[in-house]
Formats: structure tokens, C-alpha cells, sequence
């Protein structure tokens, strides 16, 4: 698979979609125009992950976009995923490798220029880092690192860089223009009350 990363990234997580299912929110990123979008469920069982995932890995492909499955490459294999982003606390990208079919997307989160760094010399696809502005979609999220630490980080890697955390509509232009290739979004989209139309307002902003 040829690698050329949308500057939409959308990461549907239930959690944050208001009570909205998590089909009718994909189906509504896909007919705004959203062709890459990652499934993030850190609270479901493995057998519940499995089942949202195959369904939304369905629809997906049927709108020749790109899915992904966070935090488990054996999930994102399991529903024939174009792929899996890792976290710090999940298998490594060589390990996730060895799971995955060739081709496949690995995408890996960042939070300070070491990371990055790391994550440069692996066979990572992208790079995510953050989070880029305070952000309540994580528990526990990492020290904001904000457009100066984004921009350090675009000095620290060649791959392409998706940033994260605290993305809106109002600041993912500025965020694009600090450096990062694309914007990873969950609450400022997903949990909008017109998903589609939310998802088009970033896409214009974003072109």
C-alpha cells in the first residue's frame, strides 16, 4: 500500500459520540468526504472490539477509505484492517509488524521529541504526536507539548506527522501550518452534534 496520509484523521471512539452509534457516526465521516478513520474502544472486551471493529472495517472499505484499529494489531488482522496505531504501553512496531500482513498501515503516539526520535528509526508509517492543545478525550493525557513542540517535532522526523489532542476546527489550519501533515480528532468531531456537517467544516478548513 502507498503511503499518502489524508489531513483528516478521524478516530471514532465510543466514549465521546454523545450516545450516537458508532456505524451511524462512521457512515456520517464517510459521506462528508472522511477517507481515513481509526476505531479507539479502551474500555470494550476483546470479543466487543472485534464486532464494532468488522462492522466499521465494512463500511470503510465499501467507501474505499482507510481503517484502523487501535492499540491491537491482532484485532486490526483479525477484521482485515489497512492497519493499527500503537500507543508507548503497546507491542512495538516491529513486533506489530510481524503480525500484520505486508502492507499494512503502523501508525505510533508520541508525547516528547525522544519518542519521536524512536519512532523515526522504526518502520513506523507516521507519527503521531502530542497532545497539541489541552485535550479531555484521555484519562490521563500526557504534558501538552502545543505548535512550538510540534513544529520541534516535525525537525525530528521525515515520516509523516499527525498531530494530536485538543484539535478544532478553529486551530487545525494552524496546526497543518506548524508542521503536521495531518489532524487527528475525536471530541471536536464525534461529538458534534451534526457529525457530517462538523467533519465538512474541517475538511474545508483543512484544504
Amino acid at each position: 500500500m502507498s503511503f499518502s496520509i489524508p489531513r483528516l484523521y478521524a478516530i471514532i471512539d465510543p466514549a465521546q459520540t454523545r450516545g450516537g452509534s458508532l456505524v451511524g457516526v462512521c457512515e456520517d465521516l464517510l459521506s462528508a468526504g472522511v477517507r481515513l478513520i481509526q476505531h479507539r474502544d479502551k474500555r470494550a472486551s476483546s470479543r466487543q472490539l472485534f464486532r464494532d471493529s468488522l462492522e466499521l472495517a465494512k463500511r470503510v472499505r465499501e467507501a474505499h477509505g482507510v481503517f484502523i484499529v487501535n492499540d491491537r494489531a491482532d484485532v486490526a488482522l483479525a477484521v482485515s484492517a489497512d492497519g493499527v496505531h500503537l500507543g508507548q504501553d503497546d507491542l512495538p512496531v516491529e513486533l506489530a509488524r510481524r503480525i500484520l500482513n505486508q502492507g499494512k498501515w503502523i501508525g505510533c503516539s508520541t508525547h516528547n521529541l525522544a519518542q519521536v526520535i524512536e519512532a523515526d528509526k522504526s518502520s513506523a508509517d507516521y507519527v503521531a504526536f502530542g497532545p497539541i492543545f489541552p485535550t479531555g478525550s484521555k484519562e490521563r493525557p500526557d504534558p501538552v507539548v502545543g505548535l512550538e513542540g510540534l513544529r520541534k517535532a516535525r525537525e525530528a522526523t521525515r515520516k509523516p506527522l499527525v498531530a494530536i489532542g485538543g484539535i478544532t476546527v478553529e486551530n487545525a489550519r494552524a496546526t497543518i501550518e506548524a508542521g503536521a501533515d495531518s489532524v487527528a480528532v475525536i471530541s471536536d468531531l464525534i461529538g458534534a452534534p451534526d457529525v457530517a456537517a462538523r467533519a465538512r467544516k474541517f475538511l474545508e478548513a483543512l484544504k
